[in-house]
């Protein structure tokens, strides 16, 4: 692949692209804190209200699914108002307030199971808010320091927040022998993500400054790979929105919704341990964030291999994700962590490396939508996976017969993707780009 691009090194408030980068994955990191340690134990919470497997499925995947899909509607709606800002800290503002409001939970009775579902909903919208806008405004000062070291740098941060949320839940849940207060204390961290973000959109106003012309024109020629790639840089950024989404990035798209569908759930998972007797209440806040270290060491790992080898890192994916469903609804505890391992490292994968590859694949004027393309993939996939790991809870084998084969045709359609994105690479080196 050719080397990428480099912007400006600071904008007119003297922050360093660096500097940009880093800040909102402190952000990431507060609000992380907050969304997965109410993750590490919606199983279990969901159960305590009444909810069998089925239902734990139903309402996580259902949640997850939500958060993705509505992406659909809040990218193409970013892309139209340019309001990145404001949908930014919309979003994260619905998930600073509605995971506190889940310790109020288990003192409403019988109303108490849907008041959860609802609030766990509400935290996935929230996402689905703010998640388009604050991938573009941070595709900007990535672009200058290396998509792949950038998006896995913030990737690192959030899941630093990922791993530490758990962490907290756990020692509030043994210090107090209840959920509820865990829920409760999560409430500062949500705070702070706001001031900060705040603080940033303050200094940083237009984070489009970080991303030079050359990288326009270069987003552009992606977008048009099917077509002649010889038009002047401006009429093709001129262009961009009202071209169709390439072919390579809805294969793309297919291929990350398959291998979301092979990835249960950690609702699912949280609920197995609990409900297997594997750990007690207070370990199962600690099994996630093992999950989640796993994950943040592999954004990283694989955020820097991705800028020298392109989409290939992405193909460990199917094959890491393959495994998961049998080990994870294992009775045996150390299989349980193995697959625990194996979901943490697809999640990281995925989750940093697939969004640097949309931004290389599609121009900046219609990211917002791509993002929520993709994002309606991988929510399909997501709720397909988790309601029938619900269903199948009480049968891991024939789980796997069914998501096995399902990742064997992810990675197909992903080698078709790496093939093409390598020949519009060497397009771009022959060109002089």
């Amino acid at each position: 692949m050719s080397a990428p691009v480099r912007g400006p090194s600071t904008n007119a408030a003297g922050w360093s692209a660096w500097r940009v980068v880093v800040a909102f994955g402190v952000v990431s990191l507060a609000v992380d804190l907050v969304a997965d340690g109410a993750r590490s134990v919606a199983g279990p919470l969901l159960g305590q209200l009444g909810a069998n497997a089925l239902t734990v499925g139903l309402i996580t995947g259902g949640s997850e699914a939500l958060g993705f899909i509505l992406r659909l509607i809040s990218g193409p709606a970013v892309d139209r108002s340019k309001r990145y800002w404001g949908w930014a800290i919309g979003g994260y503002a619905l998930t600073a307030l509605s995971v506190p409001l889940l310790a109020l939970t288990p003192f409403l009775g019988t109303v108490g199971l849907g008041v959860a579902a609802s609030l766990i909903i509400i935290e996935r919208i929230g996402k689905a808010v703010r998640s388009p806008a604050k991938t573009v405004l941070l595709s900007f000062p990535a672009s200058a320091v290396g998509r792949g070291r950038g998006f896995a740098v913030h990737k690192t941060l959030d899941q630093v927040g990922a791993f530490s949320g758990p962490l907290l839940v756990a020692a509030v849940i043994a210090a107090t022998g209840a959920l509820w207060p865990a829920f409760a204390a999560l409430a500062l961290p949500g705070l702070v993500a706001l001031v900060l973000l705040l603080c940033i959109r303050h200094r940083v106003p237009d984070p489009s400054v970080y991303e030079p012309a050359a990288e326009t024109a270069a987003t552009a020629r992606a977008v048009g790979e099917e077509a002649s790639v010889d038009a002047a840089a401006t009429v093709a950024h001129a262009e961009a929105p009202r071209r169709r989404l390439p072919v390579t990035f809805v294969l793309f798209s297919a291929s990350t919704g398959l291998s979301a569908f092979g990835m249960v759930g950690f609702g699912v998972i949280s609920f197995h341990l609990t409900n297997a007797n594997l750990v007690t209440l207070a370990a199962v806040p600690l099994v996630y964030a093992a999950g989640m270290l796993v994950a943040a060491l592999a954004a990283l790992a694989s955020g820097r291999v991705y800028d020298a080898i392109g989409g290939a890192v992405l193909l460990s994916v199917p094959v890491l994700v393959a495994a998961v469903p049998l080990l994870t609804l294992s009775r045996s505890l150390p299989a349980v962590l193995v697959g625990v391992g194996l979901w943490g490292a697809a999640v990281g994968i995925q989750d940093s490396t697939v969004k640097a590859l949309v931004a290389d694949l599609v121009a900046s004027p219609r990211r917002g939508t791509a993002y929520g393309v993709f994002a309606l993939f991988q929510g399909a996939g997501t709720f397909a996976g988790a309601a029938l790991a619900g269903a199948l809870y009480s049968n891991p084998v024939m789980l796997s017969a069914i998501t096995i084969p399902v990742q064997v045709v992810a990675f197909v359609l992903l080698s078709v993707v790496v093939r093409r994105q390598h020949r519009v690479s060497r397009g771009e080196e022959r060109s002089g780009t």
